[in-house]
């Protein structure tokens, strides 16, 4: 049985780091463009089936994984011969708050809490979710991890991160539903932290190792 985090003290925390698809978004449009939308694109293009897409794109999807390249849609461009962001643009209607993240957001606000983003997302894709969403104007400071040329799942992010934004390691909180990125957070001395374990609301919680566990992040408050 999975046990989730005890309530947070919030006296103890000045900063609060978020991450953006799977945390604040709903992973679900992510899931479905990459698994299911974009490959039936590519393999129409390709006249071949969707299967045979799938089977030819999801090794190269993995390969990239954990670099910025997976997040980089000039890159995927360029590797299917695609217009990633103008299709990405034309169904920005199926991008979604996370139940209750919004609410969060204004409530943290409210709050006096810095609420930072920091996303591995594209610019471009960022600026794309932002206009359906109106994500930004809910927090203080935005960041793409493609203007430090490191990932969050790097170590040599977070230095360069915090140089720029400046923050208290022993007062900030840190909420992701990555879990390699969480382990990079957990090395650089990040004392609070909350692993999002149901990213995705068309799909069950899924195991987030010894990370303090929240099914969503309207379970912060």
């Amino acid at each position: 049985m999975k046990t989730f985090a005890p309530p947070l003290d919030w006296s103890q925390i000045d900063t609060v780091l978020l991450d953006m698809d799977g945390t604040l978004l709903d992973l679900r449009f992510d899931n479905w463009f990459w698994q299911e939308h974009l490959p039936s694109l590519w393999a129409q293009r390709e006249q071949i089936s969707l299967a045979d897409a799938l089977h030819v794109l999801t090794p190269r999807f993995a390969a990239a994984k954990g670099t910025l390249d997976w997040y980089c849609i000039d890159f995927w461009s360029r590797e299917l011969a695609l217009d990633v962001r103008q299709i990405k643009d034309s169904v920005r209607e199926n991008v979604a708050w996370i139940p209750g993240a919004e609410a969060l957001l204004l409530s943290l606000r409210a709050a006096g809490k810095r609420l930072v983003l920091v996303t591995n997302a594209h610019p471009e894709t960022l600026a794309i979710k932002d206009a359906h969403a109106n994500l930004i104007g809910h927090l203080d400071a935005v960041y793409s991890t493609h203007a430090f040329a490191a990932p969050k799942e790097s170590a040599d992010f977070w230095p360069a991160f915090s140089r720029q934004e400046p923050f208290d390691r022993t007062r900030t909180l840190f909420v992701d539903d990555s879990l390699p990125v969480l382990e990079a957070a957990r090395d650089y001395g990040i004392r609070w932290l909350r692993a999002v374990c149901r990213p995705d609301s068309g799909q069950p919680s899924r195991p987030v190792g010894d990370f303090p566990a929240i099914e969503t992040v309207a379970d912060l408050l």
